[in-house]
């Protein structure tokens, strides 16, 4: 069985599956490098409208796998750029759920965090304690989670190594919504099912906006966001949308 798993699509969604149960999923070069790889083909597959991440309804991932890292040096971690397979989920187009049940621990924590929309089961746990093992978080730890729970949730979290249940990261901004543990994965489905359903081309500018406004000004942001809004005009799916309201009949969207 691979280290990552690919299925879909289905009902226009993708799923993109961590498989290193004995490891409970921690995150080795090979596991990065498939996840690159599937996100790099699904931002491609036009038959895929939404990704739902998992690592199954036992654990999400329990970081990165300190076999791969204990006796790296310097020149080998900085030569490893990972950070390119990194940019392969945050540049993807797609939106994108992650399907939190158990354990997202530093790398793992940051996987959610590269994610749209995060559904987590009541007893997930989230927690960067990378502190704890003599180093930092090194993939975003630091800068998405001071920008999704703020300056003195995130310097907590980093600098205790503590964990946050899924009701708190819930609580503190850091997850969407927080259902019981049996219920994740049907959740994230029937969330990616429903905006698979909507407009791709408006999903698709909806992500990049948000994405690149929210490091912007405000009057950026907003120029950016009105553009886009009168782009949509000139799609069949604004058009198909419209119609579909005033005619009182369900849309079908082509993503044109």
């Amino acid at each position: 069985m691979a280290d990552v798993e690919l299925s879909g699509p289905e009902d226009g969604v993708s799923w993109v599956r961590i498989n290193r149960p004995e490891v409970k999923n921690a995150l080795n070069r090979n596991a990065r490098e498939l996840l690159a790889q599937h996100f790099t083909a699904l931002s491609e597959d036009a038959n895929t409208r939404c990704i739902v991440l998992t690592g199954g309804d036992k654990v999400f991932a329990a970081g990165a796998d300190i076999r791969d890292l204990a006796n790296a040096t310097t020149v080998e971690v900085y030569l490893r750029n990972t950070q390119r397979l990194w940019q392969a989920i945050a540049q993807c187009p797609k939106p994108i759920i992650s399907a939190v049940n158990g354990f997202a621990f530093g790398a793992g924590c940051e996987l959610a965090m590269h994610t749209d929309i995060i559904v987590a089961g009541e007893s997930a746990s989230f927690a960067q304690p990378e502190v704890k093992v003599g180093i930092m978080p090194g993939a975003g730890g630091t800068q998405r989670l001071v920008r999704a729970v703020g300056k003195f949730h995130a310097m907590k979290m980093v600098m205790t190594g503590e964990a946050v249940s899924g009701r708190e990261a819930l609580a503190m901004g850091l997850a969407s919504e927080c259902v019981a543990d049996a219920d994740v994965q049907s959740r994230a489905s029937e969330l990616a099912k429903t905006i698979a359903a909507m407009p791709p081309l408006a999903i698709a500018q909806i992500k990049e906006v948000v994405l690149t406004g929210q490091d912007a000004s405000l009057e950026a942001a907003l120029a950016l966001e009105r553009k886009a809004f009168q782009i949509l005009f000139s799609s069949e799916d604004q058009k198909e949308g419209m119609r579909a309201f005033l005619e009182k009949r369900k849309p079908g969207y082509k993503g044109r």
